[in-house]
């Protein structure tokens, strides 16, 4: 899922509270982990307390009035719903071969269908439990497992998923779809900390101009305006012209009068 595509569907801060302590060896160190490791080939289901906010229905999963998201599964041979918005739990399924997992689909709300096939069923899992297993394949597993454990890591309530992100979207070794998957969802977690860390990330020049154009687009995220000035800031002295260029678009887009202000002076001096 494009990161267009996925400002569309929620915008807005994630609200966490706990921290999150990272397990050893990309999460094997997990219960999660070494009971997916352990299941029979076919599919792993799992719950966890989603963070306030966020509701499901089908392949839609919306936080707040911020509209939705589609993760291309119009119908969901894992969950039936009969609410238009159930607020939780977050529920995973792990497509698993020979102890490792080659899919993941997320929903929220709902009700598991009758079980088909091979299905191995672990319950309801603590949201420490789960991000630790989701931030394991983040950090150890092919990029499309990897773009898609990111996500519901960001809603498991309670936990503090941001720096985990924030290491892969500085890890050059990674593929870049997932760093900037991960500097998305770093823009959405919290507002004037994570900021600030955009910021820094933005005027590492030694990062690839995608990455930080990238933390550009995910600071033009946060809400109330938290960012412009980082974004001014950045359109005022970063050393690379692209990047001041983007980080111009995106304060036009914000109809922030510090915006305006700066247009203006620029303009004036011209």
């Amino acid at each position: 899922m494009s990161i267009a595509r996925t400002v569309v569907a929620i915008a807005g801060g994630l609200v966490v509270l706990a921290s999150w302590v990272p397990s050893r060896a990309a999460g094997q160190g997990s219960s999660v982990a070494r009971r997916v490791a352990s299941a029979p080939d076919g599919r792993v289901r799992l719950s966890y307390a989603a963070v306030p906010g966020v509701c499901g229905n089908g392949n839609n999963i919306s936080r707040g009035n911020s509209g939705r998201t589609n993760w291309n599964h119009t119908e969901s041979v894992d969950v039936e719903w009969d609410a238009d918005c159930n607020t939780g739990p977050v529920r995973i399924v792990a497509d698993v071969a020979g102890g490792r997992v080659t899919k993941l689909r997320t929903y929220v709300g709902g009700r598991w269908r009758p079980a088909s096939g091979s299905v191995t069923d672990l319950g309801v899992v603590s949201t420490r439990d789960a991000a630790d297993f989701l931030l394991g394949l983040v950090a150890g597993s092919t990029d499309r497992v990897a773009k898609e454990a990111i996500f519901p890591a960001t809603i498991a309530d309670s936990v503090i998923v941001w720096p985990a992100l924030l290491r892969v979207a500085r890890d050059e070794s990674r593929p870049s779809e997932t760093r900037k998957q991960a500097v998305f969802w770093v823009g959405q977690a919290a507002g004037d900390a994570i900021t600030a860390n955009l910021t820094s990330l933005v005027d590492e020049n030694d990062i690839d101009r995608e990455i930080r154009e990238s933390a550009v687009f995910a600071l033009s995220q946060q809400r109330n305006g938290v960012a412009v000035p980082a974004l001014i800031q950045i359109a005022r002295t970063n050393r690379d012209p692209k990047i001041r260029k983007s980080a111009m678009f995106w304060l036009g887009q914000s109809k922030d009068p510090r915006a305006l202000a700066l247009f203006e002076e620029i303009l004036t001096r011209r």
